[in-house]
């Protein structure tokens, strides 16, 4: 099983649309997000589990319970943003993909890209109209 490092899972539009397409990098941007909003819900369920278990057990078993869910709290807080994040960025982007001239839809291919201005400068594949996309 390969692991994919952070950056596979957050590319920039410019490198993820010319690699796979925008419809495709929209798709992975979402399962992204989902996958960070079912972590969340599993480390907030383990945050549960470890206050139930607090109840019954000896001081050592109490700090360790305490220890364990605050650690499933933290990671169900840093999942939840980045979930919020993800979603919110993809359809923002989204809302940019529609050329127009000719109304379509996440059919465009990258001219250029000011990473400092975080802008992607985007040519429909239709009928040729550039536009600029914003990611804020």
């Amino acid at each position: 099983m390969k692991i994919l490092p952070e950056k596979a899972l957050d590319t920039r539009l410019a490198e993820g649309v010319a690699r796979h397409g925008f419809r495709k990098w929209y798709e992975r941007q979402l399962l992204s997000s989902h996958g960070h909003m079912l972590l969340a819900l599993l480390s907030f369920f383990a945050m549960l589990a470890s206050v139930e278990a607090f109840a019954g057990g000896s001081g050592g078993e109490r700090l360790l319970d305490a220890l364990m869910g605050l650690a499933c709290g933290a990671i169900a807080l840093w999942a939840l943003r980045r979930y919020l994040y993800l979603l919110m960025r993809a359809e923002a982007l989204a809302h940019q993909a529609n050329c127009a001239e000719c109304g379509e839809y996440g059919r465009f291919q990258v001219t250029g890209e000011d990473r400092r201005a975080r802008m992607t400068q985007v040519r429909c594949r239709r009928c040729d109209h550039p536009w600029v996309i914003a990611d804020d």
